[in-house]
């Protein structure tokens, strides 16, 4: 487990003490464990939490200390931080969405509220649930002649998949790329902007504070995609993001910022990918977050859907150190999950696509519909349905993975509609 000291927040008593090491202390890094999980961040940690107690030795490893890098505007569904025991990040709490166009301003209420958090405080918690080994180390990728073959975790050290790092290798039978849109340990052709599914984000972060969770649909800010304002307390998370990776978004950016009469500091930004790809490759290696193209179309919201995927790759990877399935099996179960998913992604990215041919003066009376009470419930429960935070509940025992159940209710649900 990782080292934490209570004195370091007054909001907090679990934070990281910084473990990044520096020159001579940076010493080989050669280990074996039972589930190797590339990445510290909400989906590798959602993993981790999920193998708590299943006498398994899980090793974290990630370029960056656990809290230490923060890449989005961090909001997700209240849901979902309080039963995740994450209520503690929450900075502020909305109920009602702002939609600023260039010819109106509407004002959709939802049926659930939203919260920004603090991520260095989220991730603390969200480790501190865990039972793992944690080391700062960067990922380079597969090492040469990795082996992936087996019918089950841990029959053979031939079943174990070695991965390479700065400071050298790591193997293990059970692996999850949990890195990021660059999805470092994937077989297949490495995936670049601007060629790449990918939409492109940058916000400044000014002190300040509002009552409102703002967006703008204004092409002055971005042909396709949008701009936003996300207050947390004391701190207003301004940005803008394009749909478009070719679209730079500094400038306008900063043009938002001024507007708003908000300095354009604390700059940090992203890609964000905005197609599913596969839930795994050959190794097996598991993917899941970024890595997955688990990042919702349209909106761009990838926090609740990390923590959805993986905790539903956690749940397949305890029942293969636990013996009750193959690490095939897992394969098996966790792309049927992933692509039981993929009707909504693509429902939403054609959302996307549609957003920047409607004409600016249709959009208010869009979005003024979108302000009914039945059409807002209506529109954001299913949108919520997506990755619904009654996820987070243990399984029935009766379902060896815990997965089983919201599979069964996914079919359902595509069967209906």
């Amino acid at each position: 487990m990782p080292e934490w000291s209570p004195w370091l927040s007054p909001n907090l008593a679990l934070v990281p003490i910084r473990k990044t090491k520096r020159g001579a202390e940076r010493t080989p890094l050669n280990a074996d464990a039972d589930v190797l999980v590339c990445g510290a961040s909400f989906a590798g940690l959602a993993v981790a939490r999920e193998l708590a107690g299943a006498d398994a030795r899980v090793l974290v490893i990630d370029r960056y200390e656990i809290g230490e890098r923060q890449t989005s505007a961090c909001a997700a569904p209240t849901a979902w931080l309080e039963r995740l025991g994450l209520a503690g990040s929450i900075r502020q709490s909305f109920d009602e969405l702002v939609v600023h166009t260039p010819h109106g301003t509407a004002r959709p209420k939802l049926p659930w509220t939203l919260s920004t958090f603090d991520y260095r405080e989220l991730c603390a918690l969200l480790a501190a649930q865990g039972d793992f080994e944690f080391e700062t180390a960067k990922v380079d990728g597969r090492a040469s002649g990795a082996n992936g073959s087996g019918s089950a975790a841990g029959d053979s050290a031939a079943d174990s998949i070695a991965i390479a790092t700065d400071r050298g290798e790591v193997s293990a039978p059970l692996v999850v790329d949990a890195l990021g849109w660059r999805r470092v340990l994937a077989s297949e052709a490495v995936y670049q902007p601007p060629d790449a599914p990918l939409s492109r984000g940058l916000e400044v972060h000014p002190d300040g504070d509002s009552p409102d969770l703002e967006v703008w649909i204004d092409r002055r800010y971005v042909p396709a995609g949008y701009g936003w304002s996300f207050p947390a307390g004391s701190e207003l998370r301004v940005g803008v993001g394009s749909f478009d990776p070719r679209f730079h978004v500094k400038d306008t950016t900063v043009l938002l910022a001024d507007d708003l009469e908000l300095p354009a500091h604390g700059y940090q930004g992203n890609w964000i990918p905005h197609r599913m790809r596969k839930a795994a490759a050959p190794g097996p290696v598991f993917f899941a977050g970024d890595s997955a193209g688990h990042c919702l179309p349209l909106t761009a919201e990838g926090i609740r859907t990390a923590f959805y995927f993986g905790i539903a790759l956690g749940r397949e990877l305890r029942a293969v150190v636990e013996g009750t399935q193959s690490r095939e099996a897992a394969v098996e179960r966790y792309e049927r999950f992933h692509e039981a998913h993929r009707w909504k992604f693509e429902t939403l990215l054609k959302g996307q696509r549609l957003l920047p041919r409607i004409p600016p003066r249709l959009l208010p009376p869009l979005f003024g519909m979108l302000s009914r009470k039945r059409v807002a419930d209506w529109a954001f429960e299913h949108y919520l349905r997506v990755a619904p935070p009654e996820f987070t509940a243990p399984a029935p025992v009766a379902d060896r993975s815990g997965n089983g159940h919201a599979l069964r209710r996914l079919e359902a649900e595509r069967t209906s509609t």
